[in-house]
């Protein structure tokens, strides 16, 4: 195996370099909108469970926004990068809206009650 030049590690340096500044911008600007591109609100009963969801103006990176309950309890919802969302009940099983969460949440639960989950570890 021939020896790599100082010439030839730069070479290879500087083109990875151009491939990635041109991959970035791609990648960018194929990936969702979280804040342009929230659901819509929704309020309905399913499965004899109230559930509801609406855009919130406090979201944080976790929560992409938008806020779901079941029963009047906050369901902590979380928008992935492919534009999927999870739930605290359903973490492994990303569906496609946040109503889609809450009922995956609902028929996980069967009947249980949703307890709240806390923002942060108390001190």
């Amino acid at each position: 195996m021939p020896d790599l030049s100082r010439r030839r590690a730069l070479t290879a340096a500087t083109a990875l370099a151009g491939a990635t500044a041109l991959a970035v911008p791609a990648a960018r600007a194929s990936a969702p909108a979280h804040d342009h591109d929230s659901p819509a609100a929704f309020d309905e009963v399913y499965r004899g469970r109230r559930i509801q969801g609406r855009p919130s103006s406090g979201g944080g990176h976790h929560h992409g926004g938008y806020a779901v309950f079941v029963d009047g309890v906050e369901l902590h919802v979380m928008r992935n990068a492919d534009g999927t969302w999870i739930s605290v009940v359903s973490h492994y099983d990303p569906v496609s809206s946040p109503r889609a969460a809450a009922r995956a949440a609902v028929d996980e639960l069967q009947g249980a009650r949703l307890l709240p989950f806390p923002a942060s570890p108390a001190n």
